[in-house]
């Protein structure tokens, strides 16, 4: 028989839970502000309820009513310096992290809503109601909640979307040097979202000062966590990841107050991430003013027990038992809050006068329409500080160089330049300089603070680089090794990175660089090699480079490194080892957006291109006699696109023709193709035509990989069908 022994994780999980004698230890302060709080978001949500069952919420009105023992528990004695985040159903995170930076933590319950606490009630509900004096001027909603003055980071409508976030902003905290923490709300549906278990792993790995707090409140909208997983106990989650856990009553704040300062201790501490899981119930429907029952997915007997537990009446009963108030003292509150909410509905709605009986929101409170696209990427003002040049107007000598050191190089000097530039990624720490070389000496120079490698784990670092970008005090290089790997954590780049500037109403900057390569050619299949310039171009937020020379490189990074802006620079891995020069120096200039460079003048037809079909473009000329006119597009993203030079190129040749490597379908060209043909239609005397790659991706044989991708006779073949539609010969 083979020997066997229990294991044990040796990872603490507990389960607390209060007695009379914690309640009596309390400080009646504590317990006056817990009361004071909850009792201002309950009639917060039901005047939300009330709008929304009167048609003027436009969107959902996910309640916390029931839950707001777990929010108020965990957030009342934070700084404003730490940070939460939350899910789609955040307002009562939100306003307890907002209430506790109005009142510097304490309220007075005879005076409890003075003028600034007025005002923040007054922003919030107008955010939720799309308002321009919300805190992101209408844009953010019910869903999307942030005051970064308070440490309110910004809930999210994706579930689990958030968790990657607050890890990101925690590991700024502990970069910075601070014992600042992060909390990360969310609900048992997230539970089983690899996002979260991803960035739990990486929490625990790199001991970032970040707690997830579960909200199991039993329902994913209908679903019950027990369909969802076999253990719904959700903080054994902990268990695997080496991160402790503590599990209470989440309609009992005083004791998730408990769990929370005993998490948050260690936090402080430098001893890494903590879970928390609070059982609580919503006393509504996922959305709106109706109970579950009425949906037929819970019991009206259900409902009724868990209504017992009301965390707003245990506080006030604890507080009356132990005379530290009195009825009238309990009743005050309530009629303060509802007070206080019931003018902030009278400062935002009206009387509709062509509807008797019916409101409406104030006309003139409405967001101006015209701002509607203000705000999706900076304006670029940062580069205004920088030397833009083009290399060649560069005096002095120059030196010989492989690209791939160009890439180390250009790094390696904004690295010296600013401490807050952090590269990330797999292997980026070893193999001389991760799987190209492109990080070459890096990690030597600057340590494992700055040079940092990663799991396997593409949505998590992803993210976790995304909340230190939104933070600030880190500037990000993200390299994904392969540009494929975007798709494991697309929710990240582009519902996370690339939305979190115009979402917030323009509130943040998100300085963040990802840099990856195109691999075709060298056989690493359908999986390993695509171009995503298509993919990224049609996504808000992105700016794109892509150079085909090491001195490009250099003038491109440093202004990616410069912009305030998620920037996704292209390589591509035939450039890593060409023999190639920049000028001797420091590197310091720029190539600004909108800067397309002419590598070569011609007169027939425009030929745009990017990376290593440039060189591939201009071998085709040569081959064809054609005059035309090459452009290398450098900048490709729709906001940083040089429509000067190309509309220059194309009024002087009437003809275009769009030239890229990879796959027909994600083509780049396509969206160009169609802008092009939409502003510069009376110029052209043919269609726009594209030489692209097959409709597959790239296979793993040789033959039928050369197969799919364009090089040079592909051009050829591209500029031979526009020299024919222009009546030409051969």
């Amino acid at each position: 028989m083979p020997r066997r022994r229990t294991l044990e994780t040796g990872v603490p999980w507990i389960e607390l839970a209060t007695t009379a004698a914690d309640w009596k230890k309390a400080d009646p302060q504590l317990l006056a502000t817990m009361l004071g709080q909850i009792q201002l978001i309950r009639s917060f949500e039901e005047s939300v309820l009330e709008l929304a069952g009167a048609g003027l919420v436009h969107g959902p009105a996910h309640s916390s009513i029931g839950q707001e023992g777990g929010a108020v528990g965990s957030i009342l004695t934070l700084r404003s310096s730490d940070g939460v985040n939350g899910s789609h159903r955040g307002h009562h995170q939100f306003l307890a992290k907002a209430i506790t930076h109005v009142s510097n933590g304490a309220l007075d319950l005879g005076a409890l809503v003075d003028t600034d606490m007025r005002a923040m009630l007054q922003r919030t509900l107008a955010e939720i109601l799309g308002l321009a004096q919300g805190f992101s001027g209408g844009r953010g909603g019910s869903m999307h909640l942030q005051w970064l003055e308070a440490g309110a980071l910004g809930t999210n409508a994706i579930v689990g979307g958030g968790a990657p976030l607050a890890g990101g902003n925690a590991w700024a905290q502990r970069y910075a040097g601070t014992d600042d923490v992060s909390i990360n709300y969310f609900g048992d549906g997230s539970s089983q979202i690899g996002s979260v278990l991803e960035s739990m792993n990486l929490a625990a790995a790199w001991k970032t000062p970040v707690m997830f707090f579960i909200e199991n409140n039993l329902y994913a909208v209908s679903t019950h966590a027990s369909e969802a997983s076999a253990d719904t106990r959700f903080s054994v989650r902990g268990q695997g990841f080496s991160v402790p856990s503590w599990r209470v009553d989440g309609m009992d704040p005083l004791a998730v107050h408990l769990a929370t300062q005993e998490a948050l201790e260690r936090m402080r501490g430098g001893e890494g991430p903590a879970i928390i899981e609070a059982e609580v119930y919503r006393f509504f429907h996922q959305n709106g003013p109706f109970p579950g029952s009425a949906f037929g997915y819970r019991t009206k007997d259900e409902e009724k027990a868990w209504r017992e537990r009301d965390p707003l009446q245990r506080i006030a009963s604890r507080m009356l038992e132990l005379g530290h108030v009195s009825e009238a003292e309990v009743e005050s509150v309530r009629e303060q809050s509802k007070q206080a909410m019931a003018d902030a509905v009278a400062a935002l709605i009206e009387g509709d006068p062509e509807r008797e009986g019916k409101r409406r929101i104030k006309p003139e409170l409405w967001p101006d329409p015209a701002v509607v696209d203000a705000g999706i990427r900076s304006d670029a003002r940062e580069l205004d500080a920088w030397e833009a040049k083009e290399p060649g107007e560069i005096g002095g000598s120059w030196r010989d160089v492989k690209f791939g050191d160009a890439v180390a190089g250009a790094m390696d000097r904004r690295m010296e330049q600013d401490e807050r530039i952090v590269v990330l990624g797999e292997d980026v720490h070893k193999l001389g300089g991760g799987t190209n070389g492109a990080t070459k000496g890096l990690a030597q120079k600057y340590g494992p603070e700055r040079v940092v490698g990663t799991p396997i784990s593409e949505n998590a670092f992803f993210g976790f680089a995304t909340g230190a970008a939104l933070d600030g005090r880190i500037r990000p290089i993200v390299e994904f090794m392969y540009p494929d790997f975007m798709w494991v954590a697309a929710d990240q780049v582009f519902n996370q990175a690339g939305k979190a500037r115009h979402m917030f109403g323009d509130n943040n900057d998100v300085p963040l660089v990802l840099r990856t390569k195109v691999a075709m050619g060298v056989g690493y299949g359908s999986q390993h090699l695509m171009d995503p310039a298509g993919i990224f171009a049609t996504q808000p937020g992105w700016r794109i480079v892509a150079a085909s020379s090491a001195a490009d490189y250099v003038g491109l990074m440093n202004a990616a490194l410069a912009l305030e802006d998620p920037v996704l620079v292209i390589e591509h891995v035939d450039l890593y080892g060409k023999a190639d020069r920049v000028p001797e120096g420091e590197l310091d200039y720029i190539i600004p957006p909108g800067s397309a460079a002419v590598r070569r003048e011609g007169s027939d037809v425009t030929v745009l291109t990017y990376l290593t079909m440039v060189d591939h473009a201009l071998e085709a000329v040569e081959q064809t006699g054609i005059d035309a006119e090459v452009i290398d597009l450098r900048w490709l993203d729709r906001a940083s696109f040089d429509w000067d030079t190309v509309g220059e190129s194309i009024r002087k040749t009437n003809a275009v023709l769009i030239v890229e490597q990879g796959a027909r379908g994600a083509s780049y060209g396509g969206w160009l193709a169609d802008e092009i043909q939409r502003r510069y239609f009376d110029w052209l005397d043919q269609p726009v035509e594209r030489v692209t790659g097959g409709e597959a991706s790239p296979s793993i044989s040789k033959v039928l990989e050369r197969a799919a991708i364009a090089r040079t006779e592909e051009v050829v073949d591209g500029l031979e069908r526009v020299r024919t539609a222009l009546g030409g010969s051969n």
